[in-house]
């Protein structure tokens, strides 16, 4: 049995465009935040009350890749990963910021996917396009 655990599920919607950073070696890395919201009616007032928190996502190389070319801003993404904390001085001001770097990632839905599919000149081009994902039935019963 593992000693720690550190792993993160979430699903959200992206918040911004990817922002994409490359490295010498073809390395890259891209950055976009994901918001995830918790929706309850307040006993008291009776109102609809919305918390939003957000979520700074890293994923790298070909997740990233695959990141900038298919999502956009308010796409609904699952994403699996591990928290990081980092910390720095700005200004002789120490700064705190968590990430999720993401090791699983489902693109729910994606505006890019949904333009390719509308406009067929664009079908022909993209032959390695990303369809929403739908559960899959498994029949796993030897008979």
């Amino acid at each position: 049995m593992a000693s720690t655990v550190n792993k993160v599920i979430l699903i959200g919607n992206l918040g911004d465009d990817v922002k994409m950073h490359y490295f010498d070696g073809g390395n890259s890395i891209g950055r976009f935040p994901i918001a995830t919201s918790e929706n309850y009616t307040s006993k008291q007032t009776g109102e609809k009350v919305t918390n939003t928190d957000w979520h700074n996502i890293v994923v790298r190389n070909k997740l990233a890749e695959l990141c900038e070319k298919y999502l956009s801003k308010g796409d609904k993404v699952y994403v699996e990963g591990k928290l990081k904390n980092k910390q720095w001085e700005q200004d002789g001001v120490k700064r705190y910021s968590t990430e999720i770097h993401v090791n699983e990632m489902t693109f729910l839905t994606t505006k890019k996917s949904l333009e390719t599919e509308n406009n067929p000149q664009q079908n022909k081009q993209a032959s390695a396009k990303v369809k929403p994902v739908a559960p899959e039935e498994k029949d796993d019963l030897p008979f």
